[in-house]
């Protein structure tokens, strides 16, 4: 495994990070979560990201119970707060005071620790005044609750605004965590350059295009039984903009290029967000251990520029690049 500082700070992460978004809690039973973490730490990776709001607080304790017994100061723990929790109630979201100071609380209860090493903003909320944000981020950081502050899919402008209030405050914002991937690369021309101008880094989450260059989806194929895109809890519904023909078809180009490379297509797709500087850490899941160890062998890869080439015009224009999809995507209110 190899490692990459988070921003400019001082702490390393494993480019690997575990995440467990739409698994644990929910499409995964508790004993085949708890192999894969166990397979993730056997694999090297250090770094595990999860949220409050993950099967409404469940992923939280299955992480805390697979890690517990380890070493704490070996690992790097991330969560984030801002969708709804608990049974929804009117402060059950968003990032307020209350319901900031309220999670982290109720996080590292679920967790099983004293602290959490980055505590992410979910979105932006565009209900709360940033200062009020941030200030009860600051105070999380006094306490001792979170080492680090980040942020998930906030604009660059969103981003300017929350660095200035966290030095101002006495603390830095060392993170972006967006969607990323070869088929969606919104983040290049502004997020990227504004995080890579103030110190931040991205980890980025959806690297394989919610399953989709992994390449078990064909064109004119009902998806395979038991993949995401056959999944009604969720998942199909969050793979769905990339389940047409002409993406399918495209993604099928890629086979040989991973081939060429010495890779599976997942591991090609892994490997293609670590070649962006800006990226400290991809976000990988599983449902079975076995694409753990499989997906940990993308650390460390170079790909060639003619290689990355190769990518670009084997997708061509199904790629996804308006940075104006960062903020069209985002909640404009809070849910509940």
């Amino acid at each position: 495994m190899d490692f990459r500082y988070l921003g400019n700070s001082g702490l390393k992460i494993s480019e690997i990070t575990y995440g467990n978004w739409l698994t644990h809690g929910s499409q995964v039973e508790n004993d085949v979560a708890t192999q894969c973490v166990r397979a993730a730490l056997e694999a090297g990776i250090s770094t595990f990201d999860t949220a409050d709001a993950y099967a409404n607080g469940k992923a939280e304790t299955v992480l805390g119970e697979a890690l517990k017994g380890e070493r704490r100061a070996s690992l790097e723990i991330f969560t984030k707060v801002y969708w709804p929790t608990g049974p929804g109630g009117k402060n059950d979201t968003g990032l307020s005071r209350k319901h900031i100071m309220e999670s982290i609380d109720a996080s590292l209860e679920r967790l099983q620790t004293d602290y959490v090493d980055l505590y992410q903003a979910h979105r932006f909320d565009t209900e709360t005044p940033l200062e009020e944000t941030m200030q009860a981020f600051a105070d999380v950081v006094r306490q001792g609750k979170a080492l680090y502050i980040g942020v998930s899919e906030w604009t660059a402008e969103q981003i300017r605004e929350g660095v200035k209030l966290s030095k101002e405050l006495g603390f830095s914002l060392i993170s972006s965590q967006p969607q990323y991937s070869m088929l969606w690369r919104v983040i290049e021309d502004e997020v990227v350059p504004t995080c890579a101008e103030l110190g931040l880094s991205q980890i980025v989450w959806s690297p394989m295009g919610q399953g989709v260059l992994s390449g078990k989806y064909l064109p004119g194929e009902a998806p395979p039984e038991g993949s995401r895109a056959a999944d009604e809890k969720g998942g199909a519904d969050m793979i769905k903009r990339f389940m047409n023909d002409d993406v399918l078809a495209r993604v099928q180009k890629l086979k040989p290029l991973a081939d060429e490379a010495g890779l599976t297509m997942p591991q090609l797709a892994i490997a293609w967000v670590l070649q962006n500087d800006n990226v400290a850490a991809a976000l990988v899941g599983a449902s079975r251990p076995e694409q753990v160890a499989d997906n940990v062998l993308a650390a460390g890869v170079k790909l060639e520029a003619d290689l990355m080439k190769k990518i670009d015009d084997a997708l061509g224009d199904i790629v996804e690049t308006d940075p104006a999809k960062t903020e069209a995507t985002a909640p404009q209110k809070r849910v509940a």
